[in-house]
């Protein structure tokens, strides 16, 4: 029995230990993997083309993101924004939001952002600046193409390590092996899908400028009157709304008295018609005679 015990300890030992090696292993050829990831990225910036050492290399794509603001004063602005759709249109734009709002009921403002393609944004820029009256300009661009080169270098990095984890869950025997290897890869592609849609937002602000147009109508200045020196119509006027509001307070105060006067004229008429001929009739009459 005591042998049998021994037996069963050292094989549950060498299967722990198996395990743990296989573990180290996979730890260790991933670790090896991360380590030797910015390797072929490195060895690929450093790369010359083909045809022999003459040759230069080849000088990197600059990306820049460029935006701008501009507000512009125009007679017409319901005009001037659909000559400025037709326009960034044709150039391969498009408008990405547009906000139109009426002040007053006498003038109308817009406020458009405008997605237009890199090549076009100069041209667009001025022919948009010369819509009306330019009142305010902004431009800014910004240099990326180190971003870029970095993003796309930690992606590729990525991809190769992500690849490297399927490698090792194909040849992984142990269950703890899988397990730790999925949850692993799990986190990697995680990673790099975070990294794509980087990519994908500097690529879109790199191809396609920002501009941002404001749109807005001269204010409308309403002739003042001078109330120093009246016209022969402005009396005429004053007066007949004079003689309106009179009128009118007076059938207010009719109104309202109405019910006052319908009283008194009530008691009158009993007063004329019943009291007082019966008071005439007892005075004509004096007192009765004495009868002794």
């Amino acid at each position: 029995m005591a042998s049998l015990a021994l037996a069963g300890c050292g094989s549950g030992a060498s299967n722990g230990s198996s395990a743990d090696s296989k573990e180290a292993a996979a730890g260790e050829a991933a670790a090896g993997g991360a380590a030797k990831g910015p390797a072929p990225d490195s060895a690929h910036a450093g790369a010359q083309p083909p045809g022999g050492k003459g040759q230069q290399t080849a000088v990197p794509q600059t990306h820049v993101i460029r935006t701008a603001e501009l507000h512009v004063e125009v007679k017409d602005a319901t005009a001037a924004l659909a000559s400025v759709r037709t326009a960034v249109e044709g150039a391969g734009g498009h408008v990405a939001d547009e906000s139109t709002e009426r002040i007053d009921d006498t003038q109308v403002t817009s406020r458009v952002v405008l997605r237009v393609p890199q090549d076009r944004y100069a041209t667009l820029l001025t022919e948009l600046a010369g819509t009306g009256k330019l009142l305010s300009r902004k431009a800014d661009a910004k240099d990326v193409t180190g971003q870029v080169v970095d993003v796309e270098s930690r992606i590729a990095t990525q991809r190769a390590s992500v690849a490297r984890v399927r490698a090792l869950m194909d040849r992984a025997e142990q269950l703890s092996d899988v397990v730790t290897l999925e949850g692993e890869l799990s986190r990697r592609q995680a990673e790099l899908e975070s990294l794509l849609a980087q990519q994908a937002s500097l690529k879109d602000r790199t191809t396609m400028a920002t501009i941002t147009l404001e749109l807005s109508e001269p204010e409308k200045k309403e002739q003042a009157k001078t109330e120093d020196d009246p016209g022969f119509l402005d009396a005429l006027s004053g007066g007949w709304n004079a003689l309106v509001t009179t009128l009118r307070w007076i059938v207010v105060v009719l109104g309202a008295a109405a019910p006052f006067l319908l009283a008194f004229a009530v008691a009158y008429a009993v007063w004329r018609f019943l009291v007082r001929p019966r008071l005439r009739g007892r005075t004509a009459r004096g007192p009765a005679p004495r009868k002794d």
